[in-house]
């Protein structure tokens, strides 16, 4: 690196005698001393640039996978924003100042994102209390729960006796290239109990029309055979959940089996409130569901916080809504650390 120094030196070279000694001087030890300063102040300035990369990122999370859903309109969310950007300027700032925290990133590799949700969780409770949110929102299928054996594999094995000679893998082609073509009955998927979307859908992905057909198979799905809990201990937290104060809801894509189907899993007890698309005629990630939610539970959308497996259907449109959002299974992997970030004990 080539320091300049005559900004700094310039009287030096210019007024004084340059005996030899002074010039060995110079050399020796001023100069090094301002090239090790600059160097040190450019390696500081690019760690805490890629520190604030990382923040920013945990923050508002930068774009992945999700999977297809009929997007509403996007509202809502302006203060919020306004709200987080405030924060993660205030820990940049905090940041800033401190050179161990630069350290610690450069050497640990994990760029203080520990601290950082610690620091977070703090601040929630200062404005709220003992528990950083007052309202805990869940999604339903691929996080509360799914279904117990591959989709693919039911399709085809009550379609054998009808006829469907698909394979599971083709049957899964299928499916998925149905479901991403937008649905042409109606701006949402689930109308009521959506028969005229998964009647498309069925006979799209197994190439059978029968009729008797898809009610066996639209029968099955609302049975308590069809699908299975994400986590195994959901009874025991949320019941904790509730018992704590923080109040529970579903907000989730589906029909109007959900409310018969979570009777049959004996875990419609678990929540305060159910905001199903079906009903509220939105669908995630359009923030209406997320808000309807909110006021079925009586509280405000800054004061929830909604867990989901979709970035874009659930963390994306939840923070739209003014709801906090973890993404389940990468921030969150189970409800126990859901009600620990929140502040409740199990």
């Amino acid at each position: 690196m080539t320091v300049n120094v005559k900004p700094f030196y310039g009287s030096l070279f210019k007024d004084s005698p340059h005996t030899h000694l002074s010039r060995l001087l110079l050399i020796a030890f001023i100069i090094p001393r301002r090239r090790r300063e600059t160097e040190q102040t450019t390696i500081t300035e690019r760690a805490m640039a890629l520190r604030n990369k990382r923040l920013a990122t945990l923050l508002f999370s930068i774009p992945g996978n999700s999977r297809v859903c009929n997007s509403g309109g996007f509202h809502h969310g302006s203060d919020r924003i306004a709200r987080t950007g405030a924060l993660l300027s205030r820990w940049i700032s905090s940041a800033s100042s401190s050179s161990a925290v630069v350290a610690e990133d450069e050497s640990g590799g994990i760029y203080g994102l520990g601290s950082v949700l610690k620091e977070y969780e703090d601040y929630r409770r200062s404005l709220y209390g003992e528990f950083t949110h007052k309202a805990l929102l869940v999604d339903a299928v691929g996080t509360l729960l799914v279904p117990a054996q591959p989709t693919a594999q039911i399709y085809r094995d009550i379609g054998e006796k009808y006829g469907v000679e698909y394979s599971e893998a083709e049957i899964l082609t299928r499916y998925r290239r149905a479901y991403q073509k937008p649905w042409g009955g109606s701006h949402l998927r689930y109308v009521n109990d959506a028969r005229p979307f998964w009647q498309y859908i069925v006979s799209a992905s197994t190439g059978c029309s029968d009729s008797h057909y898809f009610e066996e198979l639209y029968n099955y799905f609302t049975t308590e055979q069809a699908w299975k809990l994400c986590d195994p201990e959901a009874e025991k937290v949320f019941k904790a959940i509730k018992e704590a104060g923080v109040k529970v809801a579903i907000v989730s894509n589906f029909d109007t089996r959900l409310r018969p189907l979570l009777r049959a899993l004996r875990c419609e007890d678990w929540f305060d409130a159910v905001a199903v698309s079906a009903e509220v005629e939105a669908e995630k990630p359009n923030p209406t569901i997320f808000l309807k939610a909110c006021e079925l539970l009586g509280v405000n959308p800054e004061d929830a916080v909604h867990v989901g497996d979709d970035r874009r259907n659930d963390v994306w449109g939840a923070r739209d809504a003014g709801c906090d959002a973890w993404l389940w299974g990468s921030e969150v992997t189970s409800f126990k650390q859901v009600a620990h970030r929140i502040g409740v004990k199990v």
